[in-house]
Formats: C-alpha cells, structure tokens, sequence
C-alpha cells in the first residue's frame, strides 16, 4: 500500500512529514515556497492520517517502512526529510534504517527521547465529535463541539482541517481514530539506544516550547554525528505555522 501525497516543483526531492493528527497538505505554503527553491516536494500523509491508507497496525518502524516503500516506488534517492513532532521520529528512524537514502534530515521539535502520552483531551474530544451527528452537520458545528475539548482556536483549526464531505450535508473525519487511539502510546516512544545517523542532521526548536530539553542535547549530539541545534524564539511547539519566515530561512540555510 503506497501513502498518498501532493508532489509539488520539480528538482532535488524533498519529502515532508507531518505530525500526529495532521496530513502532509498542513505543509503546503511552505511546500511551494520550497519548491521555489529548485525542489521536487512530496508532502505525504502518513499512514492512518489524511488521505493514506487506514491499517489497524502502527508503529514508527512501519512508519519508516512505509517512506522506504514510496521512495522505491517513486525511484527517490539522495533525498532531503523534514519531520515534524511524530513526522521527526519517522524521519529520525527512516535516516538510521535506510541512511543511503538520506542526503539531510531535517527535525522539527522533537528529540530521539521517550515522551509520556499527552494527546488524552483532544483525542477524546475527537471521538466524541466523531459520533455526533449533528456536529457533523457544518464545520462551524463542529468547532463549536470541539470547543468544549479544545479551548486553543489554533489547535481546533488544526484538527479540523480533518473534516471532509462524506455525503452532502455530513461530514466525516479523514484519520483512522480508532486505530490512532489503540496506539497512541507508541507516539511517545524513544528512537532505539543503538540509533546512529551521521549525515548532516539540523535540529530546529521552538523558543516557547518544552519539546526539546536542555538535557536532551547529549542524546541527539551522539545519535546524530552532524547534527546543529537552532532554536527559533517566542514561538512554541508548531514552530513552522508560527514563524514560516524563519523556519523557511533556516531549512533552506541548511539545504
């Protein structure tokens, strides 16, 4: 089963990963601005996210699996890979299994380290949203539903970009929530200890976020031999919607 992505540009490619929750079209402003820049951007939904296949199994090995399998059938090699949050673990595993397939990895927001799971209230607020009708109605519907979850607009904005049209007048959500909820422990889980990638590795942080620790430098620096860390100031853990610009600058730097 190959996943499902929006291929934009033309040139050296260029595969971007998503995080929890999101699909590969979250990145499309970016993706454009990239493309610019002589890149052929593959902005992929990972499985059970967007409009990739829906598989009751799931793991970051079956994620990096699955980016192997769509390199082969899309004949890429020497790619760059940005991850964000759940995208970076799949990037940081997917460059340690298959470095000959990775000329740079770029991280975003995220550390190889184990995370305790945080994703409880908006998974709920999802599933509950997933059984009601008629908040399934209108995305303003919807919204307000969620709302009684979410208080963050820009978290509910995220998560609702999930909403399709099912039939005329329902909507649907496009990730596997069952399958997402089952294994929502493994989001959090840690890059194996024997993990080594030593090609040039950029680790971006946000300024305002918790992600990426203090403590969690020693662990990055010796599983990622080249690896740079910049951190991106006053903006938390969706550093690339909050300063585009920046985030732009630096990936493109780096390239």
């Amino acid at each position: 089963m190959l996943l499902h992505s929006n291929i934009i540009g033309e040139g050296k490619p260029l595969i971007i990963l998503h995080g929890f929750l999101g699909m590969g079209d979250n990145w499309k402003t970016l993706g454009k601005q990239f493309a610019e820049q002589g890149y052929e951007v593959h902005l992929v939904d990972q499985r059970n996210h967007g409009r990739s296949f829906h598989n009751d199994a799931f793991s970051y090995e079956l994620m990096a699996i699955d980016i192997k399998n769509y390199c082969e059938e899309k004949n890429l090699s020497s790619i760059a890979l940005i991850g964000h949050s759940m995208g970076g673990k799949t990037a940081m595993l997917f460059a340690v299994m298959c470095p000959e397939l990775v000329s740079k990895l770029i991280v975003a927001d995220i550390a190889p380290k184990f995370y305790p799971q945080h994703h409880q209230t908006i998974l709920e607020g999802l599933e509950a949203l997933s059984k009601d009708k008629e908040a399934l109605t209108g995305r303003k519907e919807a919204d307000t539903f969620l709302s009684q979850y979410i208080k963050e607009v820009g978290v509910r904005q995220f998560l609702l970009k999930n909403l399709y049209w099912v039939a005329k007048g329902e909507l649907g959500l496009r990730m596997n929530l069952p399958a997402l909820i089952h294994h929502v422990d493994r989001i959090g889980e840690a890059l194996p200890e024997n993990a080594y990638f030593e090609k040039p590795t950029l680790f971006l942080r946000g300024g305002a976020s918790n992600y990426i620790q203090e403590e969690d430098e020693d662990a990055i620096f010796s599983a990622f031999a080249k690896a740079k860390l910049i951190t991106i100031p006053n903006v938390g853990h969706w550093l690339h919607a909050e300063n585009p610009r920046q985030f732009y600058s630096e990936v493109i730097a780096f390239l």
